[in-house]
C-alpha cells in the first residue's frame, strides 16, 4: 500500500467501525486496496483487531487502525495485533506527529515497546529481532490526522516532520472545531480544507480524505491517495438502488 501511494495511485479503503472479518474478506473480494479497522470511533476490541487483520492478510488488502486515541499506548495496541499502519487521531502539533512517530517505529528513545512473540513478529517464529524491528520500521504506514484549527494553523510544521506517509484530513471533526459541525462545504472550512491540501501537496506528501461515490471524482482531484468510504454508505447507496426498483416492478 506504502508502493501505491508513493506511486502517486490513490489507494481506495473502506471503514469498519464494528467486528466482522467477513465484511474484511468481502471488501478484498469487491477490489478495495486497504481496510480501516476503527477503534476510536466503533467497537472494536484488541482481539477483533487482530482476528480482523488476520482476514485482510487472506484476502491480499492492508489493514490500517484507527487507535482510541493518539496515545502512544493505544498505537502500540493496536500495532501489536498486526495491522499494517495507523491512522493516528488528533494531530495538532510537529510535537504530536513526533510523538505519533515515536509511537509507531522501534529503535533508542521511540515510544513503542519491543516485544517478542507478538503477531506482528510471527509469534516470535519469524525473523531474529534484529531482521524484524528493521522489517517493521520499513513497512509501517503512518498517517496522522489534522482535524482541528489549530492542526490547519500548524500545517506547514506537520508535514516537515520525518517518517508519516500520509497526512489525512478529518472533514467532520474540521467542521465542529470551525463552527460548522458536519457542514464541511462551509466555505470557511472548504477553504480551510483547500489550504491545507495544498500544503500538503507543495511538501509533496500524500493527502489523505474520507469520500463518497459523489465525492471521489472530487476527492482525487484535490490530489488525495489516501482514501476511504464508509460501510454504511455502500449498504446505502446499494440499498438504495435495489429498493428504488420496487417502483419499477
Amino acid at each position: 500500500m506504502k508502493a501505491l501511494i508513493q506511486s502517486g495511485r490513490p489507494a481506495l479503503g473502506c471503514s469498519l467501525m464494528f467486528p466482522s472479518p467477513q465484511l474484511v474478506e468481502m471488501l478484498g473480494h469487491a477490489g478495495f486496496d486497504w481496510v480501516l479497522l476503527d477503534c476510536e470511533h466503533g467497537s472494536l476490541s484488541s482481539a477483533d483487531v487482530e482476528v480482523m487483520a488476520m482476514a485482510a492478510d487472506a484476502v491480499g488488502i492492508t489493514a490500517i487502525a484507527r487507535p482510541r486515541s493518539n496515545s502512544a499506548a493505544d498505537i502500540q495496541s493496536v500495532l501489536d495485533r498486526g495491522v499494517a499502519g495507523v491512522q493516528i487521531p488528533h494531530i495538532d502539533t510537529a510535537e504530536d506527529a513526533v510523538r505519533a512517530v515515536a509511537a509507531v517505529k522501534f529503535g533508542p528513545g521511540a515510544g513503542r515497546g519491543l516485544a517478542a512473540g507478538t503477531r506482528p513478529d510471527r509469534w516470535g517464529l519469524g525473523a531474529k529481532m534484529p531482521d524484524f524491528v528493521d522489517q517493521a520500521n520499513a513497512r509501517s504506514l503512518i498517517c496522522v490526522q489534522l482535524e482541528s484549527e489549530t492542526a490547519i494553523r500548524n500545517a506547514r510544521a506537520i508535514v516537515a516532520v520525518p517518517g508519516i506517509d500520509v497526512f489525512f484530513i478529518g472533514p467532520s471533526d474540521l467542521s465542529q472545531s470551525m463552527g460548522y459541525p458536519g457542514n464541511p462545504k462551509a466555505p470557511p472550512v472548504a477553504a480551510a480544507i483547500e489550504q491545507t491540501l495544498a500544503v500538503i501537496r507543495e511538501a509533496g506528501q500524500a493527502p489523505g480524505m474520507p469520500a463518497t461515490a459523489e465525492t471521489l471524482a472530487e476527492v482525487l482531484a484535490g490530489g488525495c491517495r489516501y482514501v476511504y468510504t464508509h460501510l454504511p454508505r455502500l449498504i446505502g447507496a446499494g440499498a438504495g438502488a435495489f429498493l428504488g426498483g420496487r417502483a419499477k416492478g
